[in-house]
């Protein structure tokens, strides 16, 4: 089990309720995958269980499962929608781990040869150019 229990009051868990918006590319009954309204590059997006859970240390191996199987549908899609050179894909768990938002989540972050990740600035990117983003790789999952 993780150090500290799962609070239902992080920003993924108000996603998952409605409480707050999210450019939505995928959900299924398990994952809800979205752009990162913080990205490290074009199309940086975020998959999460809808289970509550922390992090990969205390999330149950089907919820991860479902995690996998969804990170690697979007992360196929944003490839293309970008025709990206290769993928980043990251999971951070705990403060010392970098994790920041204590729900699982998992990035896809399309890549370019020669082009470095953005700093994590905790820039918000413009609405416009998310929800665009989104589009495109909704485009490429269908």
């Amino acid at each position: 089990m993780s150090a500290s229990a799962y609070d239902d009051s992080n920003v993924f868990a108000k996603i998952l309720r409605g409480e707050m918006p999210a450019h939505k590319i995928y959900e299924d009954d398990e994952t809800f995958a979205f752009m990162d309204i913080m990205p490290r590059g074009d199309g940086h997006c975020l998959v999460i269980p809808k289970a509550p859970a922390r992090n990969l240390l205390d999330a149950s191996t089907d919820s991860l499962a479902a995690v996998m199987r969804t990170t690697q549908k979007v992360a196929r899609a944003a490839k293309e929608a970008f025709s990206a050179d290769g993928l980043t894909i990251q999971q951070f768990n705990e403060p010392a781990g970098g994790q920041v938002v204590f729900h699982l989540h998992v990035h896809i972050i399309p890549r370019f040869e020669g082009v470095p990740l953005k700093p994590h600035t905790g820039e918000m990117a413009d609405q416009e150019l998310l929800a665009e983003q989104a589009e495109k790789i909704r485009a490429c999952l269908a």
